[in-house]
């Protein structure tokens, strides 16, 4: 039942972060590192991916392959947030311990996503 719940808690924070890609996507730009092409683009492909990939979270025989895009979306996003920490200063509203903080904050959401995704509760 606890993983049930967790399941349900990661779909809707994964539906919440795309929906708001889409609601406020030049907070998303912003902290897009330079070096990438297309960023209004890229937000939105992302965006679209957490909204169908925490959808396919709550269908059991898709949550493995919601396991595999929630994972490699998490990896993918994780150069805006090594931008954002090592440019602080772009980002004066967001305290540098947040900035930081997200970076390790990542190991966690890929545990999360891997414990609820295993072989679904029967019941």
């Amino acid at each position: 039942m606890t993983t049930f719940i967790f399941r349900i808690l990661l779909g809707i924070l994964f539906i919440a972060a795309g929906t708001y890609h889409f609601v406020n996507p030049d907070f998303y730009v912003r902290i897009m590192p330079p070096y990438l092409p297309w960023h209004l683009e890229l937000v939105l492909i992302s965006g679209a991916a957490e909204i169908i990939l925490g959808l396919m979270v709550f269908v059991p025989r898709l949550a493995v392959p919601a396991r595999w895009g929630l994972i490699a979306l998490l990896v993918a996003v994780f150069p805006a947030n090594i931008h954002m920490a090592v440019h602080p200063e772009a980002y004066p509203e967001i305290p540098l311990a947040v900035l930081w903080g997200r970076l390790p904050l990542q190991a966690v959401f890929v545990a999360w996503v891997w414990w609820v995704t295993r072989r679904p509760e029967r019941g």
